[in-house]
């Protein structure tokens, strides 16, 4: 039998890239994965379907994981739908530029450019575990992994609205790991590295990847795909008495 047969996995941010590479390594796995997106209709459907040909079942639902009442809509369209909600994948973020030539230095930043990373990281993630919360208690059990970056640990290029956007996730993910653990509720994290191709890292430049290859121990960068395997082992009963943990997806850049 497959891991997630019957199970229903929300994934947000997930028409393209990342997200699109989680919703379809659960669906692989039986599950009935919710792809949410933002604005991409025809590439959010499009994953939806291949959800369904890789074995799972996928439905693309629009919302701006941004704004708590759309946010809420989403959830009750999928409780109505299904019934339940056991996984949720915290992966969408406001579009940011990797661009080490291009990024703003500290002085050059004004508190809205942190303002937004924050409630691109930070809030969405906190209105999707609001508005689960209440489904997952009843089922005495829920996953929610959450998407950070490697760079928390070690900011190897500071991109500082982007970065500690992603540390607070980090520090919000631990303090509902203390707070849930009770009700049977496992909060996680994964920490990619630079994930290539995706829109996020198309522009960064060829020695900054060379850079980072050479010194990450398996001598390359990660795919997509990589991360979808520790995220689908976050979510699992495999890692049952795990939570309040981060797991780097680096290749061993940071260790």
């Amino acid at each position: 039998m497959t891991k997630f047969q019957g199970k229903v996995v929300i994934v947000t941010g997930a028409s393209r890239g990342i997200g699109a590479a989680i919703s379809r390594a659960f669906a692989k796995e039986g599950a009935f994965v919710i792809i949410n997106y933002l604005q991409n209709e025809r590439m959010a459907e499009q994953v939806a379907s291949e959800c369904i040909e890789l074995g799972g079942d996928g439905w693309a639902v629009q919302g701006d994981v941004t704004s708590e009442s759309a946010v809420n809509r989403l959830i009750e369209q999928v409780s109505l739908e299904t019934g339940r909600i056991d996984v949720v994948v915290n992966n969408a973020f406001k579009p940011f530029k990797f661009d080490p030539e291009q990024r703003k230095l500290s002085w050059e930043l004004k508190w809205e450019d942190y303002q937004a990373q924050i409630d691109g990281a930070v809030r969405s993630t906190h209105y999707m575990c609001q508005g689960v919360l209440p489904i997952m208690k009843k089922q005495s059990q829920g996953s929610i992994v959450n998407v950070i970056s490697n760079l928390v640990e070690r900011p190897i290029v500071p991109y500082h609205e982007y970065n500690t956007a992603k540390t607070a996730l980090m520090g919000y993910s631990r303090n509902l790991a203390a707070e849930l653990g009770s009700f049977g509720i496992r909060v996680n994290c994964v920490a990619p590295g630079l994930v290539y191709p995706t829109d996020a890292s198309r522009t960064t430049k060829e020695e900054l990847k060379e850079m980072i290859i050479a010194q990450t121990p398996l001598r390359r960068m990660a795919s997509p795909e990589d991360i979808a395997g520790p995220v689908l082992f976050l979510a699992s009963d495999w890692s049952q008495f795990m939570t309040g943990q981060t797991l780097y997806v680096d290749g061993g850049f940071v260790m």
